[in-house]
């Protein structure tokens, strides 16, 4: 099982969770939401085999803490994973989109003049932007666009700019989101939960749930269960090979 976006610092009790993942051989890619976070949620995949960390400053709060963007850039060649970053142009917090749009690209500039990385990026409501953002720092075919919302026109130019998506049980339970995972290309998915922000009533999901994705994917290509769990396996080897170095 994969999970590509995944919060583990944020459940009730995130050792555990991440013991148990590991345990069970399941590939966790863990996101950060600020610089300040790092330390912590890093530690939770330190010394293990399937668990790596991602370094991020979340859109969400880019307004809040732009000014960690240089301690960022410190902690930057500690991975070879960026995320979570992106734009978000929902109402609540369009009216900060310039300086979500300068901490994006100081990001993207920062990690592409140090070799690339690989990318998760968040894109609600913002997705001409964030895709114009990876075109001109070239660097959509890292890129990794979590949960994608946008529309079909959209998602034809993130497929053109070799972009990969990463997709969940919440996004696939709509018809919105199981139209666009079925337009996108087999070979640049790949499966998250983006837990513990996404939720199957009122519990939390969790990275095995990443398997739930497995199946709906597998409806939607006309697929056996294991032949869609190789192929997002096999996905993921070929987008790392991709940074080099990148475990």
């Amino acid at each position: 099982m994969i999970d590509f976006h995944c919060h583990l610092d944020l459940f009730d009790d995130p050792q555990k969770l991440a013991a148990d993942c590991e345990k069970a051989g399941i590939y966790v890619l863990s996101v950060t939401t600020t610089p300040k976070a790092w330390p912590k949620t890093a530690a939770l995949g330190r010394g293990t085999r399937y668990i790596r960390t991602a370094l991020g400053l979340h859109p969400e709060l880019a307004h809040e803490r732009f000014n960690e963007v240089s301690l960022f850039e410190r902690l930057l060649d500690e991975t070879r994973y960026v995320g979570e970053i992106g734009l978000d142009g929902s109402p609540a917090y369009r009216p900060h989109a310039e300086v979500q749009l300068r901490v994006f690209e100081r990001i993207l500039a920062s990690a592409q003049d140090r070799g690339g990385r690989i990318y998760t990026i968040h894109s609600r409501g913002a997705a001409d932007a964030v895709l114009a953002s990876l075109q001109k720092h070239r660097c959509g075919s890292t890129a990794v666009l979590h949960w994608f919302s946008g529309s079909k026109s959209e998602l034809k130019a993130a497929i053109a700019l070799d972009c990969w998506f990463s997709v969940g049980p919440v996004m696939l339970r709509s018809d919105k989101g199981k139209a666009l995972a079925a337009q996108m290309p087999r070979d640049r998915v790949l499966t998250e939960t983006d837990g513990p922000f996404a939720r199957s009533g009122k519990r939390p999901l969790t990275p095995v749930d990443s398997q739930v994705a497995v199946l709906e994917l597998a409806s939607l290509w006309s697929v056996t269960e294991e032949e869609a769990g190789l192929l997002i396996k096999q996905n993921l080897r070929e987008l790392l090979v991709r940074v080099p170095g990148t475990p």
